[in-house]
């Protein structure tokens, strides 16, 4: 299988330019995407093109991820209903490090096929405002700029600044730079960035006489048509300070049943016969979500590592009655961020039994039902079955001095916070 039809059967291939599957069918190819350093972490949206370039690579092809230094200073229209809030170069620098720590967990950068990282403000930023009218701008008609979406969409709207309006410009003039300078025949990128990608193909072809192709991805939807990597929570990114392992995992192990196979496709390496196996697995059994927790347990690997995967299973155990040893106070916090809580005393805390405990804070309605849970073996302190109905709470009990954590049968979780 060669590169165009593994991304073919992924679902990756949206939109192509002429002549770009049979550059990808035969011989080497040199590619690139763009990532501008608009944020300090990519978030899961980004995660396509940057399977994109996995796939590129793992094909024995040239992969070229280019870090936006000068591009995100500008903001790029696609997409866009405003214009983008202009960041200062500090804020981008601190970005474009991010951006790097990211990509190389994807990517191998050393070995016989290495893949680049390069920067477009390196050989933007001594171009001066004239020399680039006339070497680039002169090759664009505004009528050509004006029909491309991405700049018609927000005519239609608020309208857009020239800085804006400048971007395609900035971005055939990467391509052209990685054409001349490193062979690159190939700029691939999400659907939106089919009008940028075809200006770089057409510059190409004008100053150079040269042929170079464009592939876009399809925009990634749930099924239930929210915004892919979007929660109650906020944006999923891919920097664990962001977002903790164990809620990316959960991002993941909780797609939606009509997404799960589609999405073991474009984020996992998995082969076409291991995701037909899953995807039976799920026709058959769906209640026991076994493509569900591939995909989860895949990402996250891909993404946090081994130990960040360990750690995000491990804390989802917790919710099924698993340990809490070895978790942090942050961590748990992390876990049971949506679960109802009471606050306490410590020197009130001391004067109860746990029945009482569990009737103030209102995990149960009484005294007695507590008493009656205790009886069946139905309430737990910490994941820990509680035993007696005249317990009380021991200070070891205490997650760092400060937490309990209730729970009546299965779910029924409280947090108790203990000041």
């Amino acid at each position: 299988m060669n590169l165009y039809q593994e991304l073919l059967w992924r679902g990756f291939i949206y939109q192509e330019s002429e002549g770009a599957r049979e550059a990808l069918s035969s011989g080497h190819v040199t590619g690139y995407i763009g990532f501008d350093p608009t944020a300090e972490s990519l978030h899961v949206g980004s995660l396509l093109p940057i399977m994109g370039l996995v796939h590129l690579q793992r094909h024995g092809h040239t992969a070229i991820a280019v870090v936006g230094g000068a591009t995100g200073m500008i903001g790029d229209p696609s997409g866009k209903s405003k214009e983008r809030i202009l960041l200062s170069e500090d804020v981008l620098r601190r970005n474009q490090e991010g951006i790097k720590r990211q990509l190389e967990r994807f990517l191998s950068f050393t070995g016989e096929n290495p893949a680049l990282i390069v920067n477009n403000y390196d050989w933007t930023a001594n171009v001066s405002i004239i020399q680039f009218l006339r070497d680039i701008g002169k090759n664009f008609t505004v009528n050509y700029m004006l029909s491309k979406e991405s700049v018609r969409r927000r005519l239609e709207g608020e309208g857009i600044s020239f800085t804006e309006f400048s971007y395609m410009l900035l971005q055939a003039y990467d391509f052209l730079y990685l054409y001349d300078n490193y062979n690159c025949i190939l700029q691939m990128g999400g659907s939106d960035q089919w009008g940028n990608i075809t200006a770089g193909i057409d510059l190409i072809r004008k100053v150079r006489g040269g042929r170079a192709y464009g592939i876009v991805f399809p925009l990634v939807t749930t099924a239930t048509g929210t915004k892919f990597g979007k929660t109650e929570e906020g944006t999923i990114w891919l920097d664990e300070k962001l977002t903790s392992p164990y809620r990316f995992y959960q991002f993941w192990i909780n797609a939606d049943d009509k997404d799960v196979i589609k999405y073991l496709k474009f984020f996992t390496l998995l082969s076409k016969e291991e995701i037909d196996e899953l995807e039976e697995e799920l026709k058959e059994r769906p209640e026991k979500r076994v493509a569900h927790k591939k995909l989860a347990e895949e990402i996250t690997r891909m993404v946090h590592g081994e130990e960040g995967l360990r750690k995000a299973q491990k804390a989802t155990a917790v919710l099924f009655g698993g340990s809490f040893e070895g978790l942090s106070l942050k961590e748990l916090e992390e876990i049971f961020h949506h679960v109802p809580s009471f606050e306490i005393q410590k020197e009130n805390l001391s004067n109860l039994t746990i029945p009482e405990l569990a009737a103030i804070s209102g995990l149960v309605k009484s005294k007695g039902e507590a008493k009656r849970l205790i009886s069946s073996g139905g309430l737990y302190i910490n994941n820990i079955k509680v035993d007696s109905p005249s317990s009380k709470i021991e200070p070891h009990q205490l997650i760092e001095g400060k937490l309990l954590i209730l729970r009546k049968g299965k779910k029924g979780f409280l947090l108790v916070r203990v000041k």
